[in-house]
């Protein structure tokens, strides 16, 4: 038997009366007054807590686990403001002799850049040294001219942009999974340091929506002893058929991974991004990857097989055609973002049983970009609380690496709409802290109940009780716990 007995906590959601928590193979088993229950045995671990509080752990539902992993190895980006500013960055950085052979960036926006992007800027810094800005959004990376000729020979087809060096969408998808194929060892070990640092924000389970697939990797790295976190791994259209032909169905165990890993869904992305200006809209901006026919078609064989479906989707006409869609098959699944809709699709997640899975901190990374690009549209941009009052079920997460892999951060995002001291951008879109602390929690619990897998995070202030933002963005966690296992500890 496998005893840890909690002393003195207090159960989020609950009015905060001390407790005793008594947790036995990986189950809450017992929930008393504090003070009344003891260990049965010698090896009990036996924690302290001092009135900590007590809930169920949390789920970040949209991740590129191996991006997340890589991208805290590279060259960040982010605070540039201009193309020169990225360039004079990475020839600083080229100048150190660091890189190996290819620099690679990541977290550039361009969207509000007094100029655009211009290939000759990264050709001048070492012509021969083949350089990549990955998009913050991941939908586009802006190469030099021995980057488009390196992984043109890599990916078996030339890459071909114009003038400011760009590649968009499949091109750029194409290129990031180059990037991504490093020695097995080298990227768990990324990987391994990335589950921890996740583990020690309370995270206990991702849907990791990597576009490789996965659910091979995940099992080996559990089994190698990286088991931080249970993780379903998401199938794409290019592993359908294997996927299929393998019986995968989304829930299923992955057998030798002690109920870690778990078969996720099946994604498919309708359109592009608002940072990179390919998010489908009914103006007619943007692209769409696939017809209706086609998309039709291809979830309906998934759903067919057991694989849930979950559909990308930006722009409000891309927004509608994956709910036309759902609504063909007789599906239910998620939308993932949902960041522009029409006002006349917002019941329809809740008729069609439609989750909304959204990434709050992309409002505010995106709302200068959003005003410049969606002006006029942009009552109707990531619309938690309309969504919520039309009786969706909202999921939150990061978009891992596009905002950091960070449940407080979202949840921050989500109830304040507000960062670095700028005022909330359409309050009225602010979700409620407890909203926001389902769309976060394992199973969406708001706390913790005798019976309940012991997947748990202690913290050190009610979650439920803050008020904006800023109390969310520093929330402090003090332990994990998958099966009543600790993944962090620091109590």
């Amino acid at each position: 038997m496998n005893e840890v007995l909690l002393r003195t906590v207090r159960r989020v959601g609950t009015s905060g009366a001390p407790s005793d928590v008594r947790i036995v193979d990986g189950l809450v088993t017992e929930i008393a007054p504090a003070g009344t229950l003891d260990p049965t045995d010698a090896d009990t671990d036996v924690v302290e807590t001092a009135g900590a509080w007590l809930g169920p752990g949390l789920v970040d539902h949209h991740v590129h686990f191996d991006q997340w992993a890589l991208v805290r190895r590279r060259v960040d980006v982010s605070a540039c403001d201009s193309a020169e500013a990225t360039a004079d960055l990475l020839a600083e950085v080229a100048r150190t002799g660091v890189a190996d052979r290819v620099l690679i960036g990541h977290g550039y926006r361009d969207g509000m850049w007094p100029r655009p992007a211009r290939r000759a800027l990264l050709d001048r810094i070492e012509p021969r040294l083949p350089i990549v800005v990955i998009s913050g959004d991941l939908h586009a990376v802006w190469c030099n001219a021995a980057a488009l000729e390196h992984f043109s020979g890599i990916v078996g087809r030339p890459l071909v942009a114009g003038d400011d060096g760009v590649l968009r969408e499949q091109d750029a998808f194409d290129v990031t999974g180059a990037l991504s194929r490093v020695p097995d060892e080298v990227l768990d070990g990324f990987v391994a340091d990335a589950v921890e640092a996740a583990a020690a924000r309370g995270v206990t389970r991702v849907t990791d929506l990597e576009m490789t697939f996965g659910l091979d990797r995940w099992t080996h790295r559990v089994q190698a002893g990286t088991d931080g976190l249970r993780v379903d791994s998401g199938v794409y259209p290019a592993d359908l058929d294997a996927a299929i032909r393998r019986g995968l169905r989304t829930g299923d165990v992955v057998e030798g991974t002690r109920g870690l890993v778990r078969t996720g869904p099946f994604k498919v992305i309708t359109d592009g991004s608002l940072g990179t200006r390919t998010a489908a809209t009914a103006s007619g901006d943007g692209v769409l990857v696939w017809s209706f026919d086609d998309l039709v078609a291809m979830v309906r064989r998934a759903v067919d097989a057991g694989l849930v479906p979950t559909v990308h989707a930006i722009g409000d006409r891309a927004n509608t055609l994956a709910l036309d869609v759902f609504e063909a098959v007789g599906a239910r699944g998620t939308i993932e973002h949902a960041q522009l809709l029409a006002d006349t699709d917002l019941e329809r997640f809740a008729r069609l049983g439609v989750a909304a899975s959204v990434q709050p901190e992309h409002a505010m990374d995106d709302r200068d970009i959003a005003d410049r690009y969606w002006a006029g549209m942009t009552e109707r941009a990531f619309p938690f609380a309309s969504l919520d009052r039309a009786g969706a079920r909202l999921l939150l997460g990061s978009d891992a690496p596009v905002a950091p892999l960070d449940p407080w951060v979202s949840m921050a995002a989500a109830v304040g709409r507000d960062r670095d001291g700028r005022e909330p951008w359409h309050p009225a879109e602010c979700l409620g802290v407890l909203t926001a602390w389902r769309g976060s929690t394992e199973g969406g619990r708001v706390g913790v109940a005798v019976g309940d897998v012991a997947d748990l995070v202690l913290l050190e202030a009610d979650p439920l009780a803050a008020t904006g933002s800023g109390p969310l963005r520093r929330a402090r966690v003090l332990a994990t716990a998958i099966a009543g296992r600790f993944t962090y500890r620091d109590v």
